[in-house]
């Protein structure tokens, strides 16, 4: 047995994650050779979380430790969020495993709330929580980041360990390049929070290496109906944004074919060759912990 109970790697087949990464630069032609049956892989596990999550609506994605206990008071804190949250409107994402990510899907559950755990497939299996109406299996971290975002209004940060932490620094960066606009990021429990803050101000920002916006889209709360504020003023500004916009895909196409951009961009002589695009495969069907779809979470 190895650190914590856990049975030695050689007792188990790598995830998918796992293998994409274990890459030494003298690999045999065969595994170079699989990477492009990987891409259909990764093309088929991104139109599986979009066609499942096409049909939900505004949405929270509330991420936090799996280690904390059911008596813990930081528990009860997170189901009251999930359900202040749910009562407004809100659907609820997580990670759908236990801990605090069990917590906010008890809470949307309890008041009549979508209720969305998006798991991935680890080293170390974790069990699904028992409180998801839609479960998702994924087995590459960047295809269940885009699901977190994409279909989310907001996070709302409880404390947790490096996944919470890398899912908060993930959000920080997308609204500092405005990849998302109006999104807030909410940490719960403020004094959890003072240690990170001060050393983003005092030494990140006092040394020039983000500025004071990047730090105005963190507020820390104490309160559940704090966070649904925050969540529903954002909301407004988020719509507002998004109407205005001129998306790339969801419009006609142009005679011949051609998207308006592309059109434009032909017209103007400065033809972009546009990204290959490859093409979805039937679900692979050996997910036997999967519903239609399904899984668990962490």
């Amino acid at each position: 047995m190895t650190e914590a109970g856990r049975q030695p790697d050689e007792d188990r087949d790598l995830t998918f994650d796992e293998e994409l990464l274990l890459w030494l630069g003298d690999e045999p032609p065969s595994v170079r050779a699989a990477d492009s049956h990987r891409i259909k892989d990764i093309a088929n596990e991104f139109a599986y979380g979009f066609d499942a999550l096409a049909n939900v609506g505004p949405a929270v994605t509330v991420f936090g430790s799996a280690r904390t206990a059911r008596e813990h008071p930081n528990y009860e804190f997170v189901r009251r969020v999930g359900a202040c949250l749910g009562s407004a409107g809100y659907a609820i994402i997580t990670g759908g495993g236990p801990g605090l990510m069990e917590a906010a899907n008890l809470g949307a559950r309890e008041v009549g709330a979508l209720s969305i755990g998006c798991n991935i497939e680890l080293p170390h299996e974790q069990a699904l929580n028992p409180h998801l109406d839609i479960g998702l299996r994924f087995r590459h971290f960047f295809a269940r980041k885009v699901m977190f975002v994409r279909y989310a209004s907001a996070f709302v940060i409880a404390p947790g360990g490096y996944g919470t932490l890398d899912e908060l620094f993930e959000a920080l960066t997308l609204i500092q390049t405005a990849t998302i606009r109006h999104f807030p990021v909410i940490l719960l429990r403020t004094r959890e929070w003072d240690g990170l803050l001060s050393w983003l101000r005092t030494r990140v920002l006092a040394d020039g290496r983000i500025g004071e916006r990047d730090l105005s889209t963190l507020h820390a709360v104490d309160e559940p109906d704090d966070v649904r504020r925050i969540v529903d003023a954002a909301q407004v500004l988020r719509r507002e944004h998004a109407h205005a916009q001129r998306r790339r895909t969801g419009v006609p196409p142009q005679p011949g074919g051609e998207l308006p951009q592309q059109a434009q961009r032909r017209r103007r002589g400065g033809a972009r060759r546009e990204s290959w695009r490859p093409p979805y495969l039937e679900g692979r069907g050996d997910d036997k912990d999967a519903q239609t779809p399904a899984g668990g979470g962490s």
